[in-house]
């Protein structure tokens, strides 16, 4: 064998092998009877059978799955760090860091105003239950019980306020003690009720009727209010992402605005300046729709 046919077949060794290495990286992770897709079947405890790719249902439900698990807070962080590298600056970085602890605040107050919001809706369906037993010929305390049952509106105070009702304990008491929690102020209502049932010898259903009415008005005026206010904080959102905005047109200009703002004094204190000055803007907007609100 020549020179030339060393050199070839020496030459189509690394070819060959790196063929090789693609009809297996392949083979692992492409189609739908790979390798790679057989061993998590049977990890997750499914059956391999055969079958076209994923549908569109399954990837949904991957992304469905993904987005429950990333929480919004950790897109700061990275969508500081793709800014970062567009202006080659640490800055952006350390914002997206500092934004965390932030959003992290702002997501667990959300899902405690809507755990709240959904407590204040078992209190009425408690309420609208628990006057139902009580026409159709049952104890109040039997009927407390069904009721809770049923509508879950006593919370986590479930347990201490079925207790009182069962063995003639203070049941206005633990009802005024489970209102402590957040969205169950109806429940001190449904205390009230209760007392005067039992020590006036009241109709307890009437006055349940009339709790539920008093409850549900309040809850349509909240989400009326609610309704009326979701414009007012649209354009506060919208008014904050403009600076946003003139990034992009400046960017799409050319005239390079993350360089000017990243790397220059004068962009610098711009910047510090205006995110000063969005954050008090953010602030007090906010303030003025969750003191509307209030009222």
């Amino acid at each position: 064998m020549g020179v030339t046919g060393v050199t070839g077949v020496m030459g189509e060794g690394p070819v060959n092998a790196a063929v090789a290495c693609a009809g297996v990286a392949l083979l692992l992770w492409g189609g739908p009877y790979s390798a790679l897709r057989r061993a998590q079947l049977l990890l997750a405890g499914g059956a391999v059978a055969g079958g076209g790719p994923a549908s569109w249902q399954d990837l949904a439900h991957d992304l469905r799955r993904l987005r429950a698990r990333w929480r919004p807070e950790w897109w700061s962080p990275v969508v500081g760090l793709v800014v970062g590298v567009l202006g080659s600056s640490v800055l952006p970085v350390a914002a997206g860091a500092a934004g965390v602890p932030l959003l992290r605040r702002m997501r667990r107050a959300r899902s405690a105003r809507r755990a709240g919001e959904r407590r204040a809706d078992a209190v009425i369906a408690l309420c609208a239950s628990l006057a139902g037993e009580v026409r159709s010929g049952r104890q109040p305390g039997e009927a407390l019980q069904r009721a809770a049952r049923d509508s879950g509106g006593l919370g986590q105070a479930q347990a201490n306020v079925l207790a009182a009702a069962r063995f003639g304990g203070d049941v206005p008491g633990a009802l005024v003690g489970a209102a402590r929690q957040p969205g169950a102020g109806g429940l001190s209502g449904l205390a009230a009720c209760w007392r005067v049932a039992v020590d006036q010898g009241a109709g307890l259903a009437a006055g349940l009727d009339r709790l539920e009415g008093a409850l549900r008005a309040e809850r349509d005026q909240r989400a009326d209010l609610r309704a009326q206010l979701s414009g007012a904080r649209s354009t506060a959102v919208m008014l904050a992402g403009l600076p946003v905005l003139g990034l992009l047109l400046g960017t799409a200009l050319g005239a390079d605005p993350l360089h000017v703002l990243l790397h220059t004094g004068a962009g610098l204190g711009c910047l510090f300046v205006g995110g000063v000055l969005e954050a008090l803007g953010m602030w007090w907007a906010l303030r003025i729709v969750r003191g509307a609100e209030g009222v």
